[in-house]
């Protein structure tokens, strides 16, 4: 009897041990945006358009930056399905023998009639919509676009299954602007209104440490480049 109950305890001691490291798992998300395109500075949203040599180049040097520190950062990559995204990580992936995934989720905000469309075209014809857009993006969407609270959404989606699917991971996630945009609102607990505020440079890179816990994530972002 008295064999079989200490079996029992420590069973549950064990039990208790494993679910308190499974509340307090480290997974780290590096946000990755894509290099320069084909396309130069236009709202390129949905368009499909390739990187530049340059483009492969920001991108290039800024993961060899992060390798630099340790040559292990990833166990895997997570890209939108755009070429501008994806054909880099497809050849990152196959360089380090890191499995890839896509998920249409991290691509870009459809920016309906905008699309293909620079600034400076908009404001010869239709300076005031530009503006209106620029200081609040949320109530000011442009013609036949995604409303940015659906694009909200959909990121969001995406990004909370990444972290429990990949939970206790390094992920690469290689996406663009407007999703890391989005994904720093989140973060910082700002109001989506406020989302033209960050700066995302081509090929920004990000770190995304998140601590998880059995009442809350505690999350803390760096920028690295």
């Amino acid at each position: 009897m008295n064999k079989n109950t200490n079996t029992t305890d420590t069973s549950n001691a064990t039990n208790a041990t494993n679910a308190t490291k499974s509340l307090n798992t480290h997974t780290r998300v590096d946000l990755l945006r894509h290099g320069e395109t084909t396309s130069g500075s236009s709202f390129r949203g949905s368009i499909d358009d390739a990187l530049t040599e340059n483009g492969w180049f920001q991108m290039t040097a800024a993961v060899e930056a992060r390798l630099a520190e340790a040559p292990n950062q990833w166990e895997r990559i997570v890209s939108s399905p755009l070429q501008r995204c994806a054909d880099f990580a497809h050849k990152l992936g196959k360089r380090h023998s890191l499995p890839v995934c896509l998920d249409s989720r991290f691509k870009e905000m459809h920016f309906g009639k905008w699309e293909g469309r620079t600034a400076a075209e908009l404001m010869a014809d239709d300076e005031n919509a530009l503006t209106l857009f620029w200081e609040d993006p949320v109530k000011n969407t442009p013609p036949e676009a995604e409303p940015l609270p659906d694009f909200e959404r959909r990121v969001l989606s995406a990004w909370t299954e990444l972290l429990q699917q990949y939970k206790g991971e390094k992920v690469l996630l290689v996406t663009h602007g407007g999703v890391i945009r989005v994904l720093l609102c989140q973060f910082h607990q700002w109001s989506l209104h406020r989302l033209m505020e960050f700066d995302v440079q081509h090929a920004a890179l990000k770190k995304v440490s998140i601590e998880h816990n059995e009442k809350q994530d505690v999350i803390l972002v760096e920028s690295l480049v």
